[in-house]
């Protein structure tokens, strides 16, 4: 599960990592929730390269009639989005990768539950595996797009918070997954593993980031 992250890394950084100019209105954030915009790196034309555009939260398949069908949609299970109607196409074709530095996951602390803030050493940036897709029966209406972030099962290292962790892929693993002619399952399917959670650190943080409109660095603070 992922119902949260953040991306606060400057847009130079991204640049460097990801081989992207970092699009307009990219800005600090610390509470990111579902369908809201943010940075999603993705390759539409082969011959064109990545580019890194600010796609909503949510997927909304090709054929759907209403998009609110993606509020439900942010995630999806590595093991069966290849074979899921909602992700089928996307996983073919359309895959990307969700620039993120961290991300929430709530733990039962006796009555209440605890939000922790989990990233990698120094809060480096990395990439979870997502997939995205356009929308555009709304005649008159620009398209929509939209994009969903993989899990698999938790590392073991952070299995003490939840079962389900985004997929976080290799640096190495990129090129594979944003290639639009790559459409061999079993390939694919390889590259969602939870190894990178070995990596992965996390501290408690206030609740005050339950609310999705409280973004700011408050929220990645640790907290006793």
């Amino acid at each position: 599960m992922c119902g949260r992250y953040t991306l606060s890394t400057p847009g130079e950084v991204i640049s460097e990592l990801f081989d992207v100019q970092p699009p307009e209105g990219l800005s600090p954030r610390y509470n990111i929730a579902p369908t809201q915009e943010t940075a999603v790196v993705r390759v539409e034309d082969p011959a064109a390269g990545r580019t890194c555009e600010m796609l909503r939260w949510g997927l909304v398949p090709f054929w759907a009639d209403d998009p609110s069908i993606g509020n439900r949609m942010i995630n999806a299970r590595s093991e069966t989005a290849s074979s899921k109607p909602a992700f089928r196409a996307s996983f073919k074709k359309r895959r990307c990768l969700v620039l993120a530095d961290g991300f929430y996951e709530w733990k039962k602390g006796g009555s209440v539950k605890v939000p922790y803030w989990i990233h990698l050493p120094e809060a480096k940036p990395f990439a979870f595996a997502g997939l995205w897709s356009r929308w555009d029966k709304d005649e008159g209406a620009e398209p929509l797009d939209t994009f969903t972030i993989l899990t698999t099962s938790a590392h073991p290292k952070i299995a003490e918070l939840h079962d389900r962790m985004p997929v976080i892929l290799r640096r190495d693993l990129y090129d594979v997954w944003l290639d639009p002619t790559v459409d061999d399952k079993d390939e694919l399917d390889g590259l969602l593993t939870n190894e990178s959670g070995q990596y992965l650190e996390f501290h408690a943080v206030s609740r005050n980031v339950n609310p999705p409109a409280n973004d700011s660095p408050e929220n990645i603070q640790p907290v006793e």
